[in-house]
């Protein structure tokens, strides 16, 4: 590997991120982070040009040690604090099976306003977040997230009725709101695009542990004697002081991009940009220009998956506010409902990282979408016709739900890996994510009180999400194969050479960028 002392070291890239350079004067701390700008695209052409100095073998070599850096050192923590984030959500859907709903005097359909509480505030923070994910650092945004959101979460054992709880929930949901999104687009900036995938697989597949995790701990919580507090209420408690805690290993460490990991000697940050050169989307660019907004709304693939993703998050919103629900439904008392949910999270982490590898051969990532659809269909469709008499049958049906997770991240990807201009694809992951929130409010009211245990017309509707999501990806799919097809006939390159490697960082979208081609 080459020596440091072969680069210039008059300004650290870490200086750059920081700011310098950029005057705002008689500013309060909050005016500051909101016009702050973190434009990345020139810091990262100028270490582009400082990588093609030296030889190519040399750079793939050192390419594989760094990410090897990348998979080893950031990849667990982008793992430890999804999976954190995952546990505060379902601490609602633990807690239900220990009285939560007695207790706070919920009757009716109460307990699926609250659990939609979370992505009605989800909702309100989806574009603000993707606003300001655009201009300051990932790294320290979502580190400081985690000390808030994880009060919230204490706080719900504080509450005694239902508004205490909508409320607490609301708030939750708008926090979580910007992480979801932060490690999308920091996915992008750290790993290619054949990486991705399976990269953004493996941190969502810790919603599987947290499964594993939070039936143990409901467990743990409902037989533990002579507590001076609710066994629900120490499930927020424990989850919520977790959060706080893991905050500090976050905003010390995460990177906010590969031009600061400090993980990285800076060789090798130089190293780390020039492997994501070739994903034609450069870092980052603050700055907010109209005409790609435009380009989103009147771009019909956008459509398609702003819709593909409305039907993924009523799948979501079902599956993950209900699963207890059904369970105890089939005459299991609490302890047992809580402790049977743990091996559909061993379904999701093996399903998130089978499919997520499977992705990654070439043009198989809209095709392991669809694939992904197929278990959880044929899981409902146990559900609505094994006789009741076999109850682990129809709760093996059900961990054939978790493996849902699989096809939500993997289409989370595909603005990320088919959306080229900053602006651009943040007003994609902006509305997407809008949509997907639209559709986890709508998903929980499917459910009807009275048709215990089966909810068959929940289990319907959720076969025809299902069919909805094969659609709609499979319709995208094959129009990003008919636009490389015209690309390619159009003899305009899909392999760039140097100068296409720094258009790349001139914030082109990716129908003005004709050397880019479609991820299938």
């Amino acid at each position: 590997m080459s020596e440091k002392n072969d680069i210039p070291t008059d300004k650290s890239p870490v200086d750059t991120e920081q700011g310098d350079g950029f005057v705002i004067p008689k500013q309060n701390a909050f005016q500051r982070l909101i016009h702050r700008r973190n434009d990345l695209n020139e810091l990262g052409k100028d270490m582009l040009q400082k990588s093609l100095q030296y030889d190519r073998a040399q750079l793939e070599a050192d390419a594989i040690k760094v990410r090897w850096k990348l998979d080893l050192l950031v990849l667990p923590m982008m793992m430890i604090t999804y999976m954190l984030s995952f546990l505060d959500k379902q601490t609602l859907n633990y807690s239900n099976a220990y009285g939560l709903q007695k207790d706070t005097k919920m009757t009716g359909d109460d307990y699926s306003w609250v659990a939609s509480a979370l992505y009605f505030g989800w909702l309100c923070g989806a574009w603000p977040w993707n606003i300001l994910l655009q201009r300051v650092a990932i790294g320290k945004l979502v580190g400081g997230m985690l000390f808030i959101w994880g009060l919230v979460c204490m706080l719900q054992a504080t509450v005694f009725n239902f508004g205490g709880f909508f409320v607490v929930r609301f708030f939750l949901g708008m926090l979580e709101a910007c992480l979801s999104p932060a490690w999308v687009i920091l996915t992008s900036m750290l790993w290619t695009r054949k990486e991705q995938t399976l990269r953004s697989s493996i941190w969502l597949c810790t919603n599987g542990v947290a499964n594993i995790l939070g039936a143990l701990l409901a467990y743990a919580s409902g037989v533990a004697e002579g507590l001076k507090i609710d066994q629900w209420k120490l499930i927020f408690l424990i989850v919520g002081a977790l959060t706080f805690l893991w905050g500090f290993v976050i905003i010390l460490y995460l990177p906010d991009g590969p031009h600061n990991a400090k993980m990285l000697t800076e060789y090798e940050r130089i190293v780390a940009v020039w492997r994501v050169s070739n994903n034609h989307i450069g870092l980052k660019d603050a700055t907010i220009r109209p005409y790609q907004i435009k380009e989103a709304l009147l771009d019909g693939k956008c459509y398609l998956v702003w819709m593909t993703g409305m039907s993924l998050g009523i799948l979501n919103g079902a599956v993950t506010n209900f699963m207890s629900a059904i369970i105890k439904g089939f005459n299991f008392d609490a302890l047992r409902a809580s402790l049977l949910q743990a091996p559909g999270g061993a379904f999701e982490v093996v399903s998130c990282i089978l499919l997520g590898w499977f992705s990654q051969l070439p043009n198989m990532v809209g095709v392991t979408i669809i694939l992904g659809c197929l278990p959880g269909m044929a899981g409902l469709i146990g559900i609505l016709t094994i006789n009741i008499e076999h109850r682990y049958a129809l709760v093996a049906m059900c961990w054939l739900q978790n493996v849902l997770g699989s096809p939500i991240v993997l289409n989370w990807t595909v603005p990320g890996l088919n959306i080229a201009g900053h602006t651009k694809r943040s007003t994609v992951i902006g509305i997407y994510f809008f949509c997907f929130v639209v559709g986890d409010v709508i998903g929980p009211h499917l459910f009807l009180p009275e048709e215990v245990p089966r909810y068959p017309s929940a289990i319907k509707g959720l076969l025809g999400t299902y069919c909805a999501v094969v659609f709609f990806q499979g319709l995208y799919t094959l129009w990003c194969w008919l636009e490389n097809k015209n690309r390619d006939r159009l003899g305009q390159r899909a392999e760039a050479v140097e100068e296409e490697l720094l258009e790349g960082f001139e914030d082109l979208t990716d129908k003005q960028n004709k050397h880019f081609r479609y991820t299938l």
